[in-house]
């Protein structure tokens, strides 16, 4: 009897999806909002915070896209036509954010220049991120096994929607990092913000939560039936708790609770998201199963991937801890 690896590999694409979203969302966040604060001092900080644990982020999402590729061809096959656009646009923000992040304090640099590009990076970045996710939930269709729409149907309301939601989500996760890496002014600013952030984001759930079910129909039997509705009643109940948490968390001063409220906002809405996709990983018709590879190829990129993701694992917990502290302007982290 052969043993069904397709469980555990959609954990780990999973876990690999949630640690970029969580630990990249922050640096993104902390790049758009340079739009919003401009003063080069603030800006430094901002970038100092970031620094030592930024360029690492993006080996959850190679190991994701990687993985897809590799235990779930078809559904690369499949998604990767419908959203070939966003993704570039996302691969090119990405690109202008790092090249931006390594001149813009280089001695003949023209610093102005180079933050824009690290502020529009970023937006486009996130803005592509959230398209991929609103094409996901809407689904592809599918002529066989064969991607049958363009590349051009994420220019949708529904995609747009979810890209602008994602900019307010990593915009609040970018505050509230300032709010607990930074002192002073910065941080009294950035706290103000976060409200606003995440009066904002809890909008865009809750407008996802009503047009996803509305729309389609398996999502609403999927979440309303019973028993179903009490077995995920917790997720939009602990949504509620965790924004309560973070509101007074920010208005008592508290500079820990209200990052990590933040982030259990992004993982219980991401729980939403597998309850209402399971087990597709290109809805609405292709399976984990369908799009599997041979049971074989799972068992021998699954010997590596043992290997390989408790040192990721490792270092990430590693390094955050290292840089546990404040940022200052004149002696960085202390």
């Amino acid at each position: 009897m052969t043993l069904d690896l397709v469980p555990l590999w959609a954990c780990i694409l999973s876990l690999a999806v949630l640690m970029y979203v969580l630990l990249d969302g922050f640096d993104l966040g902390v790049g758009i909002l340079f739009f919003f604060r401009c003063h080069d001092e603030d800006r430094d900080l901002m970038v100092a915070s970031v620094a030592p644990i930024w360029d690492f982020n993006e080996t959850w999402l190679i190991l994701g896209g990687g993985g897809l590729l590799a235990v779930f061809p078809l559904a690369y096959a499949v998604v990767i036509p419908a959203v070939y656009f966003p993704i570039l646009l996302m691969l090119l923000g990405l690109l202008f954010r790092g090249v931006a992040f390594e001149f813009r304090d280089a001695p003949t640099a023209h610093k102005h220049g180079w933050n824009n590009a690290f502020a529009f990076g970023s937006l486009i970045a996130t803005f592509a991120q959230g398209v991929v996710l609103g094409n996901f939930i809407k689904g592809f269709p599918v002529n066989g096994r064969v991607f049958a729409g363009t590349s051009w149907d994420w220019i949708a309301p529904f995609p747009l929607m979810t890209g602008l939601g994602l900019v307010v989500g990593y915009s609040l996760l970018g505050t509230t990092w300032l709010v607990m890496k930074t002192e002073g002014d910065l941080q009294l600013w950035a706290r103000r913000t976060a409200r606003w952030c995440l009066l904002g984001l809890l909008a865009f759930i809750l407008l996802v939560s009503l047009w996803t079910p509305l729309e389609e129909p398996r999502v609403a039997q999927r979440w309303f039936s019973f028993p179903n509705l009490l077995y995920f009643s917790p997720v939009p109940i602990l949504t509620l708790v965790l924004a309560l948490l973070l509101w007074r968390g920010l208005n008592k001063g508290r500079e820990v609770l209200p990052f990590l409220c933040a982030m259990g906002l992004f993982f219980l809405s991401y729980t939403g998201l597998i309850i209402s996709l399971w087990p597709y990983v290109a809805p609405p018709s292709i399976t984990l199963w369908d799009a599997a590879t041979a049971p074989m190829s799972q068992q021998f990129l699954m010997v590596g991937t043992m290997f390989l993701l408790p040192v990721i694992l490792l270092y990430v917990f590693w390094s955050y801890w290292v840089f546990r502290g404040k940022v200052r302007a004149d002696i960085g982290y202390h």
